[in-house]
Order: C-alpha cells, then structure tokens, then sequence
C-alpha cells in the first residue's frame, strides 16, 4: 500500500491528490509556506485534513530540524530539514542507512532547501507552490524548472527595492558632485537585480558646482571581493559632453548586456577631468547582484556552446 493524498483540503492545500509508492525516496522542494512541512504533518497523522484522506501503508516517523536521524525500518519515514543541523559524518552514515530503509520497502519523503541533498537522495522530486503540485519527476528536470521559478522571484524582488548610495570610500576637488547611481534593467526600471544576458544600463547622474570644460563620467564593476570586472567611461567611448556650466546636472547612461555569473558586484563611479583629476570620486557606491537559473563558475558568463564529434 503506497502512501497517499485523496483530495486533501487543508490551507494552503485544496483537493490535493498525489502518491508515493512503496520503496522511493520523495525530495520535497518549495518556498517556506509552499506546504512542504504541513504534508510531512499530514502524512504523519498529527495534522488532520478538513477534507479528504491520507491513506499509510503503516506507522510513520517524523524527524524535524534537530532531531536524532533515526534510521531504524519503519514503513513511513518522513524527513523535515533535518539534516541541516548535522556534521558530514553523521550524514554520510544516515545517507546509507537511508538507501537501506528504501530496498526494504519504506516510502521516505524528504524535505529540504539543499538541492545537493535532494540531487543525491530523491527518486523523484515534488515541487510545492502554494499547496499545488507545480511540478512532479526527475529531479534533474523538476529542480531546474523550480530554479528557474527561484530566478525570476529573486529579478522580481529586486524590483522592488532600492540600493543606496553608500561608497567604501569618498575623494575629489568637490567641483562636480555625483547625485544619482541607478542600475536599471531592460525593462526599464531600476533593480538592484539583474537577469544573466539582460540588456542592463547604469544612470550616473552628475551636478556641476563649478564650471568644468572637459568632464569624464566613468563606471568599474567589481565583484564581492575587490575584482574588476568592467569598466569604461565617456572618454573610452568617445562621448564629448563638456563644457558643463556650474549648476548644471547631466545624465550619462552606460547600456549593455549583463553577461555576468551569479553572484554580488558593486559599481565605482565618479566625474574627472581627462587626465585623471577627481571631481568625484565614488567607491564601491551601491551594490547589485546577478541571478540565473543554472550555476556557472567565475565572472563572465560567456554561454559555451558544446558539441561533441567521434
């Protein structure tokens, strides 16, 4: 007899039907109120559906986050993040022990946010979103769609909120003054996100408090730990804007693709004169990310093409 969900209602579930065979491992992954925990309750039997049935083919065991991983056979083992707060040795044993309890007939579901755990012990995953099934199956497909699901959520939030100004460290002859550092994505709205391959534009906003002839505005991506990434400025590119009268504020956009790897950056600024005198000069002023659904390694994200001849 498999362990089995007939149109369980219960918030955030609503007519929830699903099945986990006899002799499986069952990788639960979803946000936090995804149901994740609640089912692992309703499959143990100490939270009650207000509508259908939870059919067990025999006793269940619930290991939540800090219990002993008890191993010991029993027809439903039931798993709530409880890995996390173990050592490596400890694990490694209960891995084994685990792949024991499987050939002996035990249905094991297993919730957690380590997606190398779930790649590792899950059959098959079930990604919870807001008490549906958004998807079901091979662990490589179904954690690649949640992902990307992860992805976007994170492009989403970035959105949404703002990343001040607040440089390391602040130098120049105060004759111009950087006013505004904007990292806009492609659709047009400020994020402190970017999405790996979107068209990204940085907004350096500049007031003049003295006359300048020949201004320089540049820009220096750098990552988490100090290493430039890019950099350029309107000299570079050619673009002649000056004479700036003093009150006078410009605008310069920097527009291209995002082709970075995941992971924290900050952007330098600063305005100058052609032979490197700073007006203003900005240190590591405000701080975005990258996201992507995929890992890849280091800073530039060149998206290998791969092929294989024999």
């Amino acid at each position: 007899m498999a362990l089995a969900f007939r149109r369980v209602t219960i918030a955030p579930f609503r007519d929830f039907d699903a099945v986990a065979p006899d002799g499986v491992v069952i990788g639960l992954a979803g946000e936090n109120g995804s149901g994740k925990g609640l089912l692992l309750s309703l499959a143990a039997g100490t939270a009650k559906p207000s509508a259908g049935i939870v059919e067990r083919p025999g006793p269940a065991r619930l290991l939540r986050l800090g219990d002993a991983l008890n191993m010991a056979y029993v027809p439903v083992l039931l798993i709530d993040h409880a890995f996390a707060h173990h050592d490596a040795l400890v694990r490694e044993q209960a891995y084994v022990a685990l792949d024991r309890l499987r050939r002996a007939g035990s249905t094991i579901l297993l919730a957690s946010h380590e997606e190398d755990l779930l790649h590792r012990l899950a059959d098959e995953i079930w990604w919870l979103h807001e008490g549906k099934l958004a998807g079901r199956g091979d662990p490589e497909e179904i954690l690649a769609g949640y992902r990307r699901h992860i992805a976007e959520c994170v492009r989403a939030w970035g959105g949404a909120v703002s990343s001040p100004i607040a440089p390391r460290m602040r130098r120049g002859d105060g004759r111009a003054e950087v006013v505004g550092v904007e990292t806009i994505g492609e659709n047009g709205r400020p994020t402190m996100v970017w999405r790996s391959g979107e068209l990204a534009v940085v907004k350096v906003r500049v007031r003049f408090r003295d006359a300048v002839a020949d201004p320089v505005v540049g820009m220096m991506i750098r990552t988490r730990i100090g290493l430039n990434v890019y950099g350029t400025n309107t000299e570079l590119e050619r673009l002649k804007f000056g004479p700036c009268a003093a009150g006078e504020t410009i605008e310069i956009a920097f527009a291209f693709r995002c082709e970075l790897c995941p992971q924290e950056y900050t952007l330098t600024v600063a305005s100058h004169d052609p032979d490197g005198v700073w007006h203003d000069w900005l240190e590591d002023a405000v701080a975005f990310a990258v996201s992507d659904s995929r890992y890849t390694a280091g800073v530039a994200n060149l998206r290998a093409q791969v092929s294989c001849e024999r």
